[in-house]
């Protein structure tokens, strides 16, 4: 079984270890999602949804993909030193809103899976609610 969501991550650090500016990653909700609330903290540049055309054997078809623009400073290093899954298919991860606190002093971002929706920490923080700690960034 293997995770769409590290499978995501991966991608975006290989393509960040070669100074790459875009990197596309198969379409699902949940990725879109975590990379809404990534380019609301300002790690990447853009996100957008692209359909591109594949042939299969009989008929053509539009798959969706997702195409990130990574973020890098004026020495261009990207802006996302590490990325790192914290929840797994194997292991959960629960975070209450009570438990939440600043990540790496304010400078990382959690995102977390909630009853509202994926949401950084602090948003979850602010809206008193808890949920699957997704992952960290910083």
């Amino acid at each position: 079984m293997t995770d769409p969501i590290a499978d995501m991550l991966t991608r975006i650090r290989n393509a960040q270890a070669v100074n790459k500016k875009t990197v596309v990653v198969p379409y699902s909700k949940i990725k879109l999602e975590i990379l809404n609330v990534l380019l609301k903290n300002n790690f990447i540049i853009r996100v957008e949804k692209v359909k591109r055309k594949t042939r299969s054997s009989q008929t053509e078809t539009g798959k969706k993909f997702i195409e990130i623009e990574i973020k890098y400073d004026k020495e261009n290093q990207p802006l996302i030193s590490e990325m790192k899954r914290i929840s797994k298919p194997s292991r959960r991860v629960y975070l209450q809103a009570k438990d939440i606190w600043p990540f790496k002093r304010g400078l990382g971002l959690r995102i977390l899976s909630t009853p509202r929706g994926i949401l950084s920490d602090m948003e979850a923080k602010k809206l008193k609610v808890g949920g699957e700690v997704l992952l960290e960034v910083w």
